[in-house]
């Protein structure tokens, strides 16, 4: 009865955060008290457990960093910058805009990436006066695709990187940067042409932007240096995780920290912790408690389990399943739980005579990672553009990402299961 009374739960709360008639953080938040009042969990487990405070504190001081950096008028003058240099071609900048993204989710972390580039965004719409939605989804996708490539480009491949010795930074790279690449490739392809009769080319906005000085975005004031060090210090600190071995919530934490101080004499703390995005974070956790049910109750691992029984131990059909599997599921719930469930899954596979497990390793990483692409609630990324797009009143429809989304998640997919195959398969 338990588990039937979660599902339920579950279900009807994504089903309110679809038709988005109701602020979603609202939703998923009532639905996890809700749970919590009905006993499904207790409140030391949904705390302790379910609640991913590593993410929830990452995005805050982040959000803290970019909110500070962006009083400075360092995202203007580069966004001005990068339009002047592609003289105001939209979809050479949609490129462009998709290509920093992905380069920059697979080292700095794509939740990181997002939150940086968003403000640039924005302010090279408003200028040329184009529609804002069609670069946020492409950011949206290429993070995603981007953060797959990397031990640190995604949580999903932390998690696996942290289960699994000999998975490091450089076997990341060297297994799945070619298929993200690929992927990359024609992904972006198909967003320029889907997207090239929305973003028109005007020669008159264009003429203003090239007239416009990049250098009067600055503002010469002391918490310009400071925030530049300290942003660039602590993307230094996420590059540098395979060596320091600090996570890089611990280093974007104390970049926030330190940022304050530096530049408490010019920003008062209560202002920006007013523009810190409440919403998204408290979407998040509430989204945690509502897939904490789910777990909590069991039925995250009885689909891992499933897996199991369908695939009889097959190394091929392992590989294909979970990566199918992974990649679906993902794009409607958070991957992070899904994968946490999966990790002893596959690891039991030894059980059946498997001594190379590495194919099912690659399979549910990429399944995680480029099913973040179906719908908005499929990864932390998604999250974060949609939260700061409600902001500056540009909101992004479930729907509407989902009609570009689901698309490029079942094409990603083919692309990796032939990819796995001939890679890693045909021997067997």
């Amino acid at each position: 009865m338990q588990t039937f009374v979660t599902l339920m739960i579950f279900i009807i709360c994504y089903f309110f955060i679809i038709i988005e008639k109701i602020e979603r953080s609202l939703i998923a938040v009532a639905g996890g008290v809700l749970m919590l009042l009905l006993g499904i969990y207790s409140i030391d487990r949904a705390f302790i457990h379910y609640i991913d405070w590593n993410t929830i504190t990452l995005l805050f001081s982040m959000m803290i960093i970019v909110s500070i950096t962006s009083k400075t008028g360092v995202f203007e003058f580069l966004a001005i910058g990068l339009a002047k240099l592609l003289n105001g071609r939209p979809i050479p900048l949609l490129i462009m805009i998709s290509i920093l993204t992905a380069v920059g989710s697979a080292f700095l972390a794509n939740v990181t990436i997002v939150l940086l580039l968003v403000p640039v965004i924005f302010t090279i719409v408003r200028i040329l006066e184009l529609p804002a939605i069609p670069f946020l989804i492409v950011m949206i996708i290429a993070s995603n695709i981007g953060g797959t490539a990397t031990l640190i480009g995604d949580p999903p491949n932390i998690m696996i990187g942290q289960a699994v010795e000999h998975l490091t930074f450089n076997a990341f790279l060297i297994h799945l940067s070619p298929i993200v690449l690929i992927v990359f490739l024609s992904t972006m392809s198909l967003l320029s042409y889907k997207y090239r009769g929305k973003l028109t080319y005007n020669a008159t906005l264009v003429a203003k932007l090239q007239k416009i000085k990049t250098t009067s975005y600055l503002k010469q004031t002391p918490a310009l240096p400071k925030s530049l060090f300290v942003l660039l210090l602590t993307i230094a600190g996420f590059m540098l995780y395979p060596f320091i071995h600090v996570d890089i919530t611990t280093v974007a934490l104390a970049g926030a920290v330190l940022l304050l101080l530096l530049t408490y004499d010019e920003y008062q703390i209560d202002t920006i912790l007013k523009e810190v995005e409440w919403g998204t974070l408290f979407f998040f956790i509430g989204l945690f408690l509502l897939v904490g049910g789910l777990e909590e109750v069991g039925l995250l691992d009885e689909l891992a389990r499933a897996i199991v029984y369908y695939t009889e131990g097959d190394l091929r059909t392992t590989a294909f399943f979970i990566l199918w599997v992974t990649g679906l599921f993902s794009g409607f719930v958070d991957n992070i739980p899904f994968v946490a469930a999966m990790i002893p899954v596959v690891n039991e596979f030894k059980a059946y005579g498997m001594t190379n497990l590495d194919p099912l390793w690659w399979s549910l990483a990429m399944g995680a990672c480029f099913g973040g692409n179906g719908t908005l609630l499929g990864s932390t990324a998604n999250l974060v553009v949609a939260g700061m797009a409600a902001k500056e009143k540009e909101p992004i429809s479930f729907m509407e990402f989902l009609k570009v989304g689901l698309p490029i998640v079942f094409l990603s997919l083919v692309i990796s299961t032939i990819y796995i195959y001939f890679r890693y398969l045909i021997d067997f």
